[in-house]
């Protein structure tokens, strides 16, 4: 008898096979006398069309809806349909004893596997693969510490509830709404609220007047210094008053009337999760967030040299500090100048931390000897973020001083500032790629009492700037606090770790409201069109806000570390109901309580119907 182990991707499965010493070629697969490794490409199954569940909803009516069918029928995706069947007709041969999940460990992964595992109509035992990276150790030591498949039923639970809700939400409003303003319009639980941040971002800059004030500044010879007021505010509303100011004050003698210099320090930042290394990308390479999730996904499936990017955590397990040694050990030569300087890694909080672990841990490099020649210009760049944010997490604090110096003048109080460093500690490790800062100048020693001539006044007029517009830096970090944005305080603080979409759907969500129209990129800016403000103005409140992406969140999270049947039950049963009783309602506010609004006139609505709705159930979970 034979194992069948099924991974998400032919190249995971190749590995898999290199692992397990799995050598024969066959249709689909790979073969030993003890193994056959298969593979989906992706989704190979998914939730029926509305016209597949039932015929009559080939009709788009408003009477139709909402459509709350008691079950939505999987269906075999027609492209992929040929590798499907090989993997169904090994998971039904007789000669295969036992099943291995090795799709990507995540709720979306476990999704994959379940669906083809029901259409398929198996019943074999499982047993699940639960892998952080691909390195031939790692697949190893998962190998040897598999749970049965049953262990992950509640993650399996959370991510069919999500995909099913989805499907109802998207499929119902897409068409109520479409229907009522005869437009193309894609409506979700996580893009619309998405596009929500976006429509309020562009309509502050839009609103925004810019006003003029004025700053005063003076040149004390070995120091500078800009005037206050008694709010210490450096905005003069007037140039007559800015004037009135430099003509006091210019040429004469300034006392110190406070000094202060305190030393401070800043520990390294935390570690990559997906979301912060997305942002960092975008920052300082104008990446896309879904350009660097590709890279990523490369150097971890492609070139095993990182570990698992799809991860909401910044942390990692205690028990990785001897394989974290040998990583940084192993790290290529650009990299072992700074990590001689790492003492023996030990526990820190900041780092280390077992009650902050999700899923997966923090994205770090792999512990395996790699070379940095064969990554293209993009994969260093994304592999250089995370090999040196490794690194400095275990350097010592950037230590400085803080110097505060108040100079009066003739009554008028001027404020003097600066940071200089004393210890470079895990700074030294981005020399010359932080940009120098005004208050970084070095400032005098200065005590109570000291003076100084004005050697210069000068005004100097500025101009009120309004927001900027949303990055995708900017708009993820927006999607991942968006839960902190609700104003009831109890539901904030049970949300705060609920934000919009998961770090792994984040990317797509961008990605889709720029396919349907909603946005589009001005460089490195993503502004809304006329379409998006339009339907953010006549849709409810509760698709625009974060607060039911964020209460769906907090629900499927829990739903993922139940174990007790009855009780998933119970909560499967909830959930789907107020899902249910959620639709209903948007229909009805389509029908009878959204505005009267014109859209832009679009050609081909019919024939385009079932596309926008289609992109809206497939893409708002993760």
């Amino acid at each position: 008898m034979k194992t069948l182990v099924v991974a998400e991707k032919p190249s995971v499965g190749r590995d898999i096979a290199r692992v397990l010493g799995v050598k024969g070629s066959s249709q689909g697969c790979l073969t030993s006398d003890t193994h056959v490794v298969t593979w989906a490409v992706g989704h190979l199954v998914g939730l029926c069309e509305p016209d597949e569940v039932d015929e009559k909803y080939k009709k788009w009516r408003m009477d139709l809806l909402p459509m709350l069918p008691e079950k939505i029928p999987l269906k075999v995706y027609s492209q992929t349909k040929a590798q499907f069947n090989v993997v169904k007709k090994l998971m039904n041969d007789e000669d295969i004893s036992e099943i291995i999940c090795a799709t990507d460990s995540g709720r979306e992964g476990e999704l994959i596997f379940r669906y083809i595992y029901d259409c398929a109509g198996c019943k074999k035992p499982v047993k699940r693969l639960w892998v952080s990276s691909m390195t031939d150790a790692a697949i190893k030591a998962g190998l040897d510490s598999m749970k049965p498949g049953e262990a992950y039923d509640g993650l399996y639970l959370s991510a069919r509830c999500r995909c099913e809700a989805d499907w109802l939400v998207g499929m119902n409003a897409s068409r109520a709404f479409s229907l009522k303003y005869n437009a193309h319009l894609s409506v979700g639980r996580v893009q619309t609220p998405t596009l929500a941040i976006l429509v309020k971002r562009d309509s502050e800059i839009c609103a925004f007047v810019p006003e003029d004030y004025f700053e005063v500044n003076c040149d004390f010879g070995d120091y500078k210094g800009v005037w206050i007021d008694a709010n210490q505010k450096t905005h003069i509303p007037s140039k007559e008053k800015a004037d009135e100011i430099k003509k006091k004050v210019n040429g004469k003698t300034g006392r110190v009337v406070e000094s202060t210099r305190d030393e401070k320090r800043k520990p390294p930042e935390k570690l990559y999760d997906l979301t912060t290394l997305q942002r960092e990308a975008n920052r300082k390479f104008g990446f896309s967030a879904d350009k660097t999730l590709k890279i990523a996904q490369s150097l971890y499936e492609t070139r095993k040299m990182i570990t698992y990017p799809r991860t909401d955590s910044s942390y990692l397990p205690d028990d990785m500090i001897p394989k974290v040694q040998k990583t940084l050990n192993l790290l290529p030569e650009p990299y072992q100048s700074f990590v001689k300087a790492i003492a023996p890694v030990k526990t820190a909080k900041r780092i280390y931390d077992n009650s902050k672990v999700t899923d997966h841990h923090a994205i770090i490099p792999t512990d395996r000897k790699m070379e940095t020649g064969v990554l293209t210009e993009d994969e260093k760049k994304i592999f250089d973020l995370i090999a040196k944010k490794l690194i400095a997490a275990h350097y010592p604090d950037y230590v400085y001083s803080s110097t505060k110096i108040i100079t009066e003048v003739e009554g008028e109080k001027f404020r003097t500032q600066g940071n200089m460093p004393i210890s470079e500690g895990w700074r030294a490790l981005y020399k010359g790629e932080e940009k120098k800062k005004e208050d970084d100048a070095e400032i005098p020693l200065l005590r109570v009492g000291d003076e100084r001539n004005v050697k210069k006044a000068s005004v100097k007029q500025q101009k009120t700037k309004p927001p900027s517009p949303h990055t995708d830096d900017t708009l993820l970090k927006a999607m991942e606090d968006a839960g902190k944005t609700i104003e009831d305080e109890d539901l904030r603080e049970k949300m705060k770790d609920s934000g919009l979409g998961t770090p792994a759907t984040r990317a797509a969500t961008i990605t889709r409201l720029i396919d349907v129209g909603y946005a589009e990129r001005k460089g490195k800016q993503i502004v809304s069109t006329e379409k998006g403000k339009l339907l953010v103005k006549v849709a409810p409140d509760e698709m625009t806000s974060a607060l039911t992406t964020g209460k769906w969140e907090r629900a499927l999270s829990r739903m993922a570390l139940i174990t007790d049947k009855s009780e998933m039950e119970r909560k499967e049963k909830r959930f789907m109901e107020s899902i249910g009783r959620f639709c209903t309602y948007l229909v009805e506010y389509a029908k009878t309580k959204a505005p009267y609004q014109r859209f832009p006139e679009e050609k081909q609505m019919k024939a385009k119907k079932a596309t926008y709705a289609k992109k809206e159930k497939t893409g708002d979970g993760g």
